[in-house]
């Protein structure tokens, strides 16, 4: 009986700890966003201030004191900073902002890049700013 209620003990905390800390849950991976789509960052506390390294790779929306929406503006990789109202560190993880690769397919002919979404039927995707400035970019131009 004893050894049961402690595996039950040791479970809970395992899932306790994921639970309430999301930021130890995610260190492991940082968060990764998807270009133009938006990911849902709960939090452990209560948050006070958020930064984002490079607001033109990723942006964040506080939806409530302990629920930030993460958008993918650009790709790359940044950084997030999630303080509390005594300055203390509830998140700080990195972004990765990548194109979602089963979906869209690249194509390149001399300098110029095309972007076909291919969701089921290939065609021209949208292009952001940030992405326009990356083909350039890759182009050399």
């Amino acid at each position: 009986m004893a050894v049961r209620s402690y595996i039950y003990s040791v479970g809970f905390a395992l899932v306790a700890g994921l639970v309430l800390s999301p930021a130890a849950a995610l260190a492991d991976a940082g968060i990764k966003v998807v270009m133009n789509q938006a990911k849902i960052v709960k939090l452990a506390r209560p948050a006070d201030t958020v930064v984002i390294g490079n607001p033109e790779i990723a942006d964040a929306a506080v939806q409530d004191s302990t629920t930030i929406v993460l958008t993918g503006k650009g790709f790359g990789v940044t950084n997030i900073v999630v303080l509390d109202i005594e300055g203390q560190p509830i998140v700080d993880e990195q972004i990765t902002v990548s194109r979602q690769a089963a979906e869209s397919v690249r194509i390149y002919r001399r300098s110029s890049i095309q972007t076909l979404s291919c969701t089921p039927y290939c065609e021209g995707s949208y292009k952001t700013e940030a992405e326009r400035m990356s083909e350039m970019e890759m182009a050399g131009q």
